[in-house]
């Protein structure tokens, strides 16, 4: 990871500003709303220590918070995400490619196994956040309806950047 140092901080840096300046300002009738700033905790190797998973869930979490002007609820999200991802990786892979390190990209996982990592991912990320958002039940339809409709909307782009830049 530390030879890739330089491609991570790009990514981090690249994600966090098409977020916040493009994708939260991207509203259909206020129920979808695309997070792919997840994307670069997917990316990350498998190898990654657990507590520096978390610090980067949390500073990346916090980055689109203050951006956002949201009070902690991306930093929760993103943080229940890094911490379930070595057990997603698991079920998703097998244990010579998460031993190997390396990026886990649709190349390297392969087609279907990256898609079932990042639609896991992205349910569960989005799951968390929109709910903590809501903060409640009582408009439970709706908060479901937001986060079938953003996690969809999510992964499709998450997976087209995928055969458009990730290209390996």
């Amino acid at each position: 990871m530390i030879k890739d140092l330089g491609k991570y901080v790009i990514m981090f840096f690249v994600l966090v500003l098409v977020q916040v300046l493009i994708l939260n300002n991207i509203q259909f009738s206020g129920l979808v709303n695309p997070y792919i700033y997840i994307l670069f905790i997917l990316l990350l190797p498998f190898t990654i220590p657990g507590y520096f998973l978390l610090g980067i869930s949390f500073i990346l979490g916090i980055s689109i918070d203050i951006f956002g002007n949201t009070p902690g609820i991306h930093a929760g999200a993103t943080v229940l995400l890094g911490f379930l991802r070595p057990g997603i990786a698991q079920l998703v892979s097998s244990r010579e490619l998460i031993e190997k390190g390396t990026m886990p990209s649709m190349a390297q996982l392969g087609f279907a196994s990256f898609i079932k990592y990042t639609v896991i991912s992205v349910l569960i990320h989005h799951l968390f956040l929109f709910f903590a958002e809501a903060f409640s039940f009582s408009d439970f339809f709706e908060t479901l309806l937001r986060w079938i409709l953003s996690s969809i909307f999510s992964i499709i782009i998450i997976l087209g950047s995928q055969f458009i830049v990730f290209k390996n």
